[in-house]
């Protein structure tokens, strides 16, 4: 940058070295005068015998000359610097005068999304135990938190009425099996009639044809024959029906001797008694008395609503882990075994289903959980930090810094709340500066002083 004479301010130190330089100047002329006239004065015998210079005014001059230099060029480099501090002091005191923000590169998010759900921790397997047999409660082997193994005895019930019912069907089997003897020898008679009326109608037929005896003889013969083969259908049917009535009877016997053995109460499967319900000497009705609950640990099952924007990346067979806040220190690995493969219309989430081995027990049915599902990402959003964001009338917009260090305000399409970053859909590219944290400072078009933050 130049400047006109008129305009620099006064320098007294190059002043100064402006007088020196004159005086050097006038010394060095005077020096010249003087060995002008010696010369002169000599004539032509100084010629003839010229007198060298001495060693000490040789060196002199060069000194004086070096001087010379040295002056000349102080006197040109020293405003000249001075002048470059000027400006440089003079930028620096204008780059200190913009406003100062700190700025963040909005950044991809990771590859592997961590969604964090909360999933309720359920047994694999729970069923109630109901009574099937009325009677008492005779002896009881487990109580609450007891594990048990499939087909183990629970407890005994005592029902002195199904031990009665079961003799009285019994019996009525045997009265069935009298009715079919009686049944099926009344068909044989009946069919033993029936030939014999036969053969008795076949010779008054012959008769009659050959007018020995009269057609009403031979007809009243042959009805004989006819009532006799209805009668031996009737008692065949009066046997098929004495057989079902011993069926009927032998089936009733075995459903109560059936339900003799709910006399004995047994796990259906491996698992851990959670309810307890009775005790020695409690009257137990048919289906309506809860005996014990039980529930399979191992595995356990826990369901977790994923919203909608993360549904289609959930696949059966991706790991997710657990943790409690019983056991902080602890994870649990899972696999999702079955989704719903349809979006509930009342929370736009996807029911999934995730099993967790439990050989240990320490997970319990019932449990509140927290499921990491680690779920993959094809095209990662943008993150920016949650303290950028300015909200107005127009929408929801960030401060940007271009590359000349002006603001511009950008709309943008926000998704998930992180905490302490925000998911941004649309509006932005990676490594676009936002201002984090923008006061009133900060308007459309103002040049900064961007300061990265941490």
């Amino acid at each position: 940058m130049t400047r006109s004479s008129s305009t620099e301010p006064d320098n007294p130190g190059r002043t100064a070295l402006g007088n020196v330089e004159e005086e050097l100047r006038a010394e060095i002329e005077q020096l010249k005068r003087q060995l002008h006239e010696r010369v002169h004065a000599t004539g032509a015998h100084g010629l003839e015998n010229p007198r060298r210079p001495r060693r000490a005014a040789i060196l002199g001059l060069l000194l004086l000359i070096a001087a010379i230099f040295v002056v000349a060029f102080l006197a040109g480099y020293v405003p000249r610097h001075r002048r470059e501090l000027q400006l440089v002091a003079e930028a620096h005191a204008q780059q200190e005068s913009l406003p100062e923000v700190s700025v963040m590169a909005a950044t991809r998010g990771s590859g592997i999304g961590n969604l964090v759900l909360p999933g309720n921790i359920q047994a694999v397997t729970e069923a109630p135990i109901l009574a099937r047999a009325e009677g008492f409660i005779q002896r009881r082997y487990v109580d609450i938190g007891d594990r048990v193994s499939a087909g183990q005895l629970l407890a005994e019930i005592q029902a002195p009425d199904l031990d009665q019912q079961v003799v009285q069907a019994r019996a009525a089997v045997q009265q069935s099996q009298a009715d079919l003897e009686r049944a099926t020898a009344a068909l044989e008679q009946g069919k033993a009639n029936e030939a014999l009326a036969k053969v008795t109608a076949t010779r008054w037929n012959n008769l009659s044809n050959r007018g020995v005896v009269s057609r009403q003889e031979n007809d009243q013969y042959q009805a004989q024959y006819l009532a006799q083969s209805a009668n031996v259908r009737a008692l065949d049917r009066a046997v098929a029906a004495a057989k079902g009535n011993v069926a009927a009877s032998q089936a009733n016997v075995a459903r109560l001797t059936e339900l003799q053995g709910y006399l004995q109460v047994r796990a259906p499967f491996v698992g851990v008694i959670t309810l307890r319900n009775v005790d020695v000497g409690a009257l137990v009705n048919t289906g309506s008395t809860l005996l014990f609950r039980i529930a399979q640990t191992n595995p356990l099952r826990t369901y977790v609503n994923v919203p909608q924007v993360d549904a289609p990346e959930v696949r059966v067979g991706q790991t997710a882990t657990l943790s409690t806040a019983d056991l902080p220190d602890r994870k649990f690995n899972g696999v999702v075994t079955r989704t719903a493969n349809a979006l509930d219309p009342a929370s736009r989430t996807l029911l999934v289903e995730i099993q967790v081995p439990n050989p240990d027990g320490k997970l319990m049915p019932g449990t509140y959980s927290q499921v990491d599902l680690n779920l993959p990402r094809k095209d990662p959003p943008l993150l920016i930090p949650s303290d950028t964001l300015v909200v107005r009338p127009a929408g929801t917009l960030v401060a940007l810094v271009d590359a000349n260090n002006k603001v511009h305000f950008q709309a943008i399409t926000v998704g998930r709340d992180l905490g302490d970053r925000i998911e941004v859909l649309s509006g932005l590219k990676a490594g676009q500066r936002v201002i984090v944290n923008p006061n009133d400072s900060v308007q459309e078009g103002v040049k900064v002083h961007p300061v990265v933050g941490k």
